[in-house]
């Protein structure tokens, strides 16, 4: 029988940067992943006979450079069809806005307007910045803090001092309020405000209202600080992101299974001591990584009955439910959006024409209901990567905001009636998209929480929002990636920094795991 050091549960991004980490650290590692598939949510699948999309994540934004550089992703096939793609908020009359790194552009834009994003941008990118630098290292304690602790609230506080007194009060003040109020400070354009809220939104279960928006702002621009100028397309969609990790998992050593789901985490007097898998078999190591979320860990995995009171009640309070849907959409020729030409149907395209939109949208999601009228963040991705459609067709792919996780009367009797609804939202801006469609293919939230294992369908794995971020995630008793349980560690989006295509998680996990070394 091969001996394993660890074995990490699940095969999503993060959880094989931290095999890989694990085993160039000379520790004999295997990976099991419950699907066919590696990557978790950073996946790509054919919908419809020749018609392939990016089933849950379809832009690459924050990826570390670091990840990519120290695993040799690029060599491992790790390929983009396109970079540096505009974010254009689509107006129906064909007047819409573009915002392009630090600049916008529309003929409704002024220039007031127009010099204000520039100072937005340059304030929130240093903002983005010092959550950069938080976000490449392990999360300090505030209590029970070591040297290592200490150093890095340091720094953090020192990156706070050295943006000036003005900076440092302006993010104090940003961070405790919503987007919806920040946007009506500093902007007049109502189709720029719109824009830019819903990165604040994007993927959570808040509208431009809700507190925390604006530090939601601030994450995605996380993105920004590692080189993205905008979003990037990686070429055969966002499963070529799992295959190329998987590779520099396997060039270091890690084995790796697939269709291996694990049934439990094994425990011998309060410790990890292996895994069950769904088949009865049992794989004895002495550390356990879950790349699971928080409360599939715990509730699903560890079992709540083998675990004290306290911790069961921090796991199942930790806010998962997800406001997000994914439509796919196989078309027979390029649709016609108004007022854009074929280079500008590659970019981003969001439909969220106002904030009260956006908001008004979240509000159905709020009491159960799908949004009549659901913003949208729109890739056509088969501009730039032919590989994805059959010649001279096309694929659409459109994440939903809103769809509520616990949908009144349940999403089997209304997932045609909301499929109809967002392709009438996309009809104005695109009036041929009906006669253009071959198939379609909606995945609710009880959908991808089924085919990612994530809790509520979230692909965070849990809130992006102060009070379960840094040293909060995923909750007191957990936040270095170690757990109450000894030798069972956390590697996934549900742990510092958080989701997006990032693998900062997984690398920090392991080299906390590697610092800890026979203590882990």
């Amino acid at each position: 029988m091969t001996k394993y050091d660890a074995v990490l549960v699940g095969g999503g991004h993060n959880g094989l940067v931290c095999a890989a980490y694990l085993a160039k650290a000379g520790k004999n590692v295997l990976v099991l992943e419950a699907n066919e598939t590696l990557g978790g949510a950073a996946a790509t699948r054919e919908f419809a006979p020749g018609y392939k999309v990016s089933s849950c994540a379809h832009w690459l934004t924050h990826l570390s450079p670091q990840v990519s550089k120290d695993l040799s992703l690029e060599r491992h096939g790790l390929a983009l069809a396109a970079t540096d793609l505009n974010s254009i908020g689509l107006a129906a009359d064909g007047q819409h806005v573009t915002v392009s790194g630090d600049s916008v552009a529309g003929d409704t834009v002024s220039a007031a307007d127009k010099q204000a994003y520039t100072e937005f941008h340059r304030k929130t990118m240093k903002f983005s910045g010092l959550l950069a630098k938080a976000f490449a290292v392990r999360p300090p304690k505030l209590v029970e803090s070591n040297f290592t602790d200490r150093l890095n609230l340091i720094k953090l506080g020192l990156g706070m001092k050295m943006m000036g007194r003005e900076d440092m009060s302006e993010l104090m003040r940003l961070a405790l309020i919503n987007m919806y109020d920040v946007m009506e400070e500093n902007f007049d354009n109502e189709a720029l405000k719109a824009l830019l809220s819903f990165d604040g939104v994007l993927g959570a279960h808040m509208g431009p209202r809700s507190p925390n928006t604006v530090f939601g702002y601030l994450y995605r621009r996380v993105g920004d600080v590692h080189g993205y100028r905008g979003p990037a397309q990686v070429k055969g969609g966002m499963g070529a992101v799992g295959i190329a990790l998987a590779e520099a998992a396997r060039s270091v050593g890690v084995e790796i299974r697939t269709a291996t789901p694990v049934a439990k985490i094994n425990l011998r007097d309060g410790r990890a001591v292996g895994v069950t898998l769904a088949t009865g078999d049992v794989i004895e190591a002495p550390l356990i990584v879950s790349n699971a979320d928080p409360v599939t860990t715990f509730e699903k995995l560890v079992g709540y009955r083998n675990v004290e009171t306290g911790l069961v009640r921090r796991v199942s309070q930790i806010r998962m439910r997800s406001g997000v849907a994914k439509l796919h959409l196989a078309l027979d020729g390029l649709p016609q959006f108004c007022g854009l030409d074929e280079s500008q149907l590659g970019q981003r395209l969001v439909i969220a024409p106002t904030m009260d939109y956006i908001e008004s949208a979240f509000n159905h999601a709020k009491y159960g209901e799908s949004s009549l009228a659901p913003a949208l963040d729109i890739s056509i991705p088969t501009i730039a990567d032919h590989t994805l459609a059959p010649a001279g067709k096309h694929v659409l792919s459109a994440i939903v905001q809103f769809a509520p996780y616990d949908l009144n009367g349940g999403w089997d009797a209304h997932r045609e009636h909301f499929t109809r609804q967002v392709i009438d939202a996309i009809s104005p801006y695109a009036p041929d998209i009906s006669q253009r469609i071959v198939a379609s293919e909606l995945l609710t939230p009880v959908d991808l929480e089924r085919e990612f294992h994530m809790k509520g369908g979230h692909w965070h794995h849990g809130e992006i929002s102060l009070d379960q971020v840094m040293m909060m995630r995923p909750f007191p008793g957990a936040t270095q990636y170690g757990t109450a349980v000894g030798g069972l560690y956390l590697c996934g989006a549900g742990s510092h920094p958080g989701g997006s295509v990032m693998g900062l998680a997984g690398r920090n996990a392991a080299q906390e795991i590697i610092k800890r070394g026979a203590d882990a």
